[in-house]
């Protein structure tokens, strides 16, 4: 019922369906995002409110749009303290008091304007040697051009000094006096917490406001799955049947390529394309967060919450494809831990893109540094270079690369169990599963300690992620 009463105070019901856009690209106009931003302030119910230059950058039709809906909000009850920039008439006259400063930050008028600005004019003329206001002249443009320095210079007075002697700085002065002491018996406010809604209310509210901004803005999604299929094909036909084939040596290592192909490529492109999205949502989480909405943690859990479910289908897709097309053995427990792998992979890619734009000012230098590490992993995951292989003091890298524990998942739940003979060139024959231990150092017992890591990875760009926004802020004004 609230929303309402603010979409009806703001006139914002026409526009209850738009999408916000970004400035100047598309979506609602500056007009119709100044009330948007009236709105949002008025949601966390405020008794008073902060405007600065709320018509700047408006033609005159939308200044008055947007003054109409400040004077609602003044209707209301609430107190508006507004900067105001060379308004017209019908605005001036809109506000019921005026601080009027000079250069250096005097006052020189501190009260009601009056109805047609009578009391402002009245104050300013009684004032020996200011010239009458001309007949429908705009009070404010001859507010400051009586006041400007010329005239002061040419009166001989200052203006500050004249309200410092006048009864209406000494009604001021005892209004603040009889203001400043509390009534007998009341106490001072106080709320157990800064937020409105307990934690898990946050969580919620936070998750469903992330689906409705993918559910409404589907560009993002949408190319996201086309890129799935698309890749999940062109990889399915190049390692047509591959999985099948594990008889020579050359097998296992087209095996690995597909393996690494699969991981690599989509995980990359899954990084950086949530870096713009990310990059935006920010930016209304600073202005939400300022409001007093929501803390940052339910924000950044929401957040990810919203992409895992998106990753999961993403992945779902993927695998089909790629487990179809590619062959692998089709026993239940190959299939799970192929899923799990993959799904934690792209999930641990979009938390690390998400955790670079936390920690950086914007999506151009967060995509510097994404792809200078992603270029570390790409070399120590083990496919180019094989762990055994790696030189001893480069070795502890290779464990800090989470695409190299993705790819000894991947290879040892498929082949690790594998008794069957491989033939290598110059060697015996030896089974599959001792060439990979050798070859690759992939053991299958392995296996449960690289799932749990695959969770850890997640978790550590999470949290990163989370105190990131939590203690960065990069907004600029």
């Amino acid at each position: 019922m609230f929303i309402e009463e603010v979409m009806e105070l703001i006139e914002l019901k026409p526009l209850r369906d738009a999408i916000v856009g970004l400035p100047g690209v598309d979506g609602l106009s500056t007009e119709q995002r100044k009330r948007l931003t009236i709105a949002v302030e008025l949601v966390a119910n405020p008794s008073i409110i902060f405007m600065d230059e709320p018509t700047s950058g408006l033609d005159a039709r939308a200044a008055a749009i947007v003054m109409r809906t400040v004077r609602n909000t003044v209707d209301t009850g609430r107190t508006v303290v507004c900067t105001i920039h060379q308004p017209s008439i019908d605005i001036f006259e809109s506000f019921d008091e005026l601080l009027l400063m000079k250069r250096g930050g005097q006052i020189i008028y501190a009260g009601p304007l009056g109805r047609n600005s009578h009391n402002l004019v009245q104050y300013f003329e009684a004032i020996p040697g200011v010239p009458k206001i001309k007949e429908g002249y705009n009070p404010a443009t001859w507010m400051l051009e009586i006041t400007a320095p010329a005239v002061e210079n040419q009166l001989n007075a200052d203006f500050a000094e004249i309200y410092a002697e006048s009864s209406l700085y000494q009604r001021n002065q005892e209004l603040i006096e009889e203001l400043s002491h509390p009534v007998p018996g009341s106490e001072d406010l106080h709320f157990p917490t800064k937020y409105s809604l307990p934690f898990l209310s946050q969580c919620k509210v936070c998750f469903l406001k992330q689906h409705w901004s993918y559910k409404r803005n589907p560009r993002y999604n949408a190319i996201r799955f086309f890129i799935t299929i698309v890749v999940g094909i062109l990889f399915g036909l190049i390692f047509w049947n591959k999985g099948q084939q594990i008889a020579k040596q050359q097998d296992v290592l087209n095996f690995f390529g597909a393996m690494y192909s699969a991981v690599f490529f989509l995980g990359a492109v899954n990084a950086s394309t949530v870096q713009g999205v990310v990059a935006v949502e920010r930016t209304v989480f600073y202005r939400e967060r300022a409001a007093g909405m929501y803390s940052e943690f339910p924000y950044a859990l929401a957040q990810v919450a919203i992409e895992i479910i998106y990753t999961a289908i993403q992945t779902a897709i993927y695998v089909a494809l790629l487990y179809l097309m590619i062959g692998y053995e089709w026993k239940a427990s190959n299939f799970l831990w192929f899923y799990y792998y993959i799904t934690a992979s792209y999930v641990y890619f979009t938390l690390y893109g998400m955790m670079v734009i936390a920690l950086t000012p914007g999506a151009q230098v967060a995509a510097i540094v994404m792809s200078f590490f992603l270029s570390l992993w790409n070399i120590f995951s083990g496919f180019l270079i094989p762990r055994p292989l790696i030189p001893v003091w480069w070795r502890w890298y290779y464990w800090a690369t989470p695409v190299a524990w993705t790819l000894y998942g991947l290879i040892t739940s498929q082949l690790g169990d594998r008794n069957s003979d491989l033939e290598v060139p110059g060697f015996p024959d030896i089974p599959v599963k001792r060439y990979i231990k050798e070859m690759f150092g992939f053991e299958y017992e392995f296996l449960p300690v690289v799932a749990v890591v695959h969770i850890s990875w997640c978790l550590l760009f999470f949290f990163v992620f989370a105190y990131g926004i939590k203690f960065l802020n990069f907004q600029r004004r």
